[in-house]
């Protein structure tokens, strides 16, 4: 073979196999323009791909998503309640009224018949029922309550159907999914709607001189009649037991999607005790008193902007045994100075009972100081 016919045949394979690899890029290129105009033409994406960061992506599998909630309703609804409560009428200019029906929600908290709910909505009721998510009714009794952690708990002789577990609510962070569960208007028993986590660590006057702290916010449709029902996680666990909506903000403003739901970890340790002792444990004072704001200061002529003005002294209370007497106003609690952000109540329950606080008041003009020993306040404090 000669030189040149050597030559010859090396330019045709090498030309050959640029074709080659030409005739792959074009192919590879034909076949994403495809597979784009695939894409491109699917109406619904199953799966979305957000950007993380420079290294890692976030999968979205919508139809997952919709499984895990599904999951999680069917895991928790067994164990979710309606609560029924017969309220005492009133009397009234034409005679007594006829006893009114209240409802909420609850949930089981143990195979023992234990049910979780909200105290305000069994407060004040001489006899209660729950209707189970397939419909049964049951009579319940209640073994106790907490107005300030709106918590209480009944208890039914009959079986549990099932038994809610319960998460960590320490963990929560804006943006999770959550469920809840309940019997919004009483009649639209078990409805379930989904929200996320607005934030945590809200507080909310709850008109009796005393702010429900460390609340969980939840857009999750929350109505009447789903207080005491479960705000549940993607895993099917409990995390806040629904509490109460905000629906006006005093100036007539309308909102919606605020929804508000007490820890379970609070619930659940408040629920303990309640077990336990039939009431939770709380500091007490033995004090009746009228909160001192700037307002109620100017009209009085008081001597300070903020604090409690004590009416009563109650005998023999740790008060009177520290030597405070009606009249006197107090100004702070252990260091901590009584204003629009720490009300009494909220001040006292950072201590437990047995604990030594300076408490320190007005008198006649004149500040002074008290060493109170805080002692226990039960259903008869």
């Amino acid at each position: 073979m000669t030189r040149n016919r050597v030559l010859y045949l090396i330019l045709v394979i090498i030309l050959a196999g640029g074709s080659a690899v030409s005739g792959a890029a074009v192919g590879g290129i034909v076949v994403y323009r495809a597979m784009s105009q695939i894409q491109a033409a699917s109406p619904t994406p199953v799966v979305q791909a957000v950007p993380a960061s420079s290294s890692q992506q976030i999968i979205v599998n919508n139809s997952d998503v919709e499984t895990t909630i599904t999951q999680a309703v069917q895991k928790v609804g067994p164990a979710v309640v309606t609560v029924v409560g017969a309220v005492p009428g009133q009397m009234t200019f034409w005679g007594p009224t006829g006893d009114q029906t209240v409802s909420g929600s609850g949930v089981f908290i143990s195979d023992q018949g234990y049910v979780l709910t909200n105290n305000h909505v069994v407060e004040g009721a001489k006899s209660l029922t729950i209707v189970l998510s397939d419909g049964t009714e049951q009579k319940a009794t209640l073994i106790g309550a907490d107005q300030y952690s709106d918590i209480a708990v009944l208890k039914t002789e009959a079986e549990a159907p099932a038994v809610a577990s319960l998460g960590n609510s320490d963990a929560l962070k804006p943006g999770e999914t959550v469920i809840a569960i309940g019997s919004p208007l009483g009649d639209f028993k078990n409805t379930v709607t989904v929200g996320v986590v607005s934030a945590t660590g809200r507080s909310i006057d709850n008109g009796n001189g005393y702010q429900i702290e460390d609340l969980i916010q939840t857009d999750a449709a929350i109505n009447q009649g789903n207080s005491g029902g479960p705000l549940v996680n993607l895993a099917g666990e409990v995390i806040a037991i629904n509490t109460l909506i905000v629906r006006n903000s005093g100036s007539g403003v309308v909102a919606e999607g605020l929804g508000f739901a007490i820890p379970i970890n609070t619930a659940q340790a408040v629920a303990m005790q309640i077990i336990e002792h039939g009431y939770i444990s709380r500091p007490y004072m033995g004090i009746s008193f009228q909160a001192v704001t700037p307002d109620i200061a100017s009209a009085y002529n008081l001597p300070v902007q903020w604090g409690v003005y004590v009416t009563k002294v109650n005998l023999n209370s740790p008060a009177d045994k520290a030597g405070l007497q009606r009249g006197d106003i107090i100004t702070s609690i252990g260091g901590v100075a009584l204003d629009a952000t720490h009300s009494y109540i909220n001040t006292l329950f950072n201590y437990k009972p047995g604990d030594q606080v300076t408490v320190e008041f007005v008198r006649n003009g004149q500040t002074r100081q008290a060493q109170v020993t805080l002692g226990e306040s039960s259903p008869s404090s």
